[in-house]
């Protein structure tokens, strides 16, 4: 699984940072950011927090 976000659309709701703490951060400038790629036990919480996000900018493939 990889995971991108497109951080120009982001608004900064924080939603994707609290279902997956250990792949998403909210950065200095506000917005969601990936810190790591997920492994295999974290896809499902990367998955829900994909499906969360308000504004749709996370991306799985």
């Amino acid at each position: 699984m990889k995971v991108e976000i497109d951080r120009a659309g982001c608004i900064a709701c924080g939603q994707c940072a609290g279902t997956c703490p250990s792949v998403f951060e909210m950065a200095s400038d506000g917005l969601a950011q990936v810190i790591r790629q997920p492994d295999a036990a974290e896809e499902q919480d990367v998955q829900a927090a994909a499906e969360g996000c308000p504004v749709l900018v996370i991306h799985v493939s």
